[in-house]
């Protein structure tokens, strides 16, 4: 059995042991001490990182009560090495571990659900709970769950009896053999848990609740709390002082900078479509009646304009109508129509040499490619002419 010293002190950087078995694993060794401060992977954490002595111990893992140091070179049995778990990624752990603990708490005290699934990531926690939390009500825990951080509880561990847990209301995931190790945080939470926590609640500095969404007959929350948290934060005050100075407004007044941008974008879209419709019904106007096979290239049209021209246009011409809207530098997209031909032929015909895609019924077919215009419409000129000769 390895000695675990983060139990005795979750806060403990760097600690003294001996070195009592070096196991090499493919490209790797496995390194088991008499004690350690490196917490190994359980309970939805990831192992420790650190180094023991010079030597890099990248991932921490447990089986059969020993805990095992993944090295990328040996450390000889026997040896007395110094510990040095990293700090920074341990304390942000359990920074996010306990911010789940008081977010978990106020969610079954408040809906009786049961977290059903909990991930603590590099980037972020997820947590899964079996029941509806809507947006309005999130936001309701992430108030009392900071009203806990600034309360500065403190986070209490103790190992009660059989008897005890007998007659214990606390939460778990999964049944648990010999010992189990309570996390309470009271008023809060009580809760099995296996891994090393703040404290006092104080140290997880804030709780932000990013997001909700459903998932598996229940929701899933997205979770930031310490140092994640305040990046979070940093990162998106960054981006809406730039924004500010884009828009020359307020930070405070973003959203609603914005919001009137959004309607200019949409009033000078709806201006530029009435252009681009009193532009194709000229064009189309202008084309002969009778005209067989017309071929077009336009740029800047939206798919509703396309459309609306290639209508116009079959409505004066013969065989089938090609309009094709784009640019040789970035491709075109197609739409092919006729009121007497299949228009599929000359689809299937575009897209075998100008390896595109696209489909549709006889009357009409759309799709991209790219290519140059000329070889383009040589292309369509060669289809007609070959099924002239046919």
């Amino acid at each position: 059995m390895t000695k675990r010293l983060y139990y005795e002190d979750s806060h403990r950087k760097e600690f003294q042991a001996v070195v009592t078995a070096c196991e090499q694993t493919r490209d790797f060794w496995r390194i088991s001490l008499d004690e350690t401060a490196f917490f190994p992977e359980g309970g939805g954490q990831a192992g420790d990182s650190g180094f023991l002595n010079e030597v890099e111990i990248w991932d921490t893992h447990e089986k059969d009560e020993i805990v095992w140091h993944y090295a990328k070179a040996p450390l000889e049995p026997g040896t007395k090495v110094t510990g040095r778990i990293d700090w920074k990624k341990r304390f942000s752990r359990m920074q996010q571990h306990s911010g789940e603990h008081i977010v978990s708490g106020l969610v079954h005290a408040r809906f009786g659900y049961d977290n059903a699934g909990f991930h603590l990531g590099e980037q972020e926690v997820t947590l899964d709970f079996n029941g509806a939390i809507t947006k309005e009500e999130l936001a309701e825990i992430e108030t009392a769950a900071n009203e806990a951080v600034f309360a500065n509880l403190p986070i209490q561990v103790s190992y009660p009896s059989k008897e005890e847990l007998a007659v214990m209301e606390y939460r778990s995931k999964i049944e648990i053999e010999g010992q189990v190790r309570i996390v309470t945080i009271p008023g809060i939470d009580v809760c099995a848990c296996c891994a090393p926590h703040v404290k006092y609640t104080g140290e997880i500095g804030l709780i932000k609740l990013t997001g909700v969404q459903a998932h598996r007959g229940g929701v899933r929350i997205n979770l930031l709390a310490g140092d994640r948290a305040l990046q979070d934060y940093q990162e998106k005050e960054a981006s809406v002082k730039a924004i500010s100075v884009l828009l020359s407004a307020k930070e405070a007044l973003v959203a609603d900078a914005v919001e009137r941008l959004k309607q200019e974008a949409y009033d000078l879209r709806g201006a530029l479509m009435r252009l681009n419709l009193s532009r194709i019904q000229e064009k189309a106007a202008g084309i002969p009646e009778g005209t067989a096979n017309p071929i077009f290239f336009e740029d800047g049209l939206d798919a509703d304009a396309c459309r609306e021209f290639v209508n116009l246009l079959t409505a004066r011409c013969t065989g089938i109508v090609s309009v094709f809207n784009g640019s040789d530098a970035t491709g075109y997209r197609y739409i092919l129509g006729s009121h007497t031909e299949d228009t599929r032929p000359l689809c299937k015909h575009l897209n075998g040499v100008f390896h595109g895609k696209g489909g549709g019924k006889p009357e009409m077919v759309q799709g991209s490619l790219a290519g140059a215009q000329s070889e383009i419409a040589a292309s369509v000129k060669a289809f007609f002419s070959e099924m002239e000769n046919q």
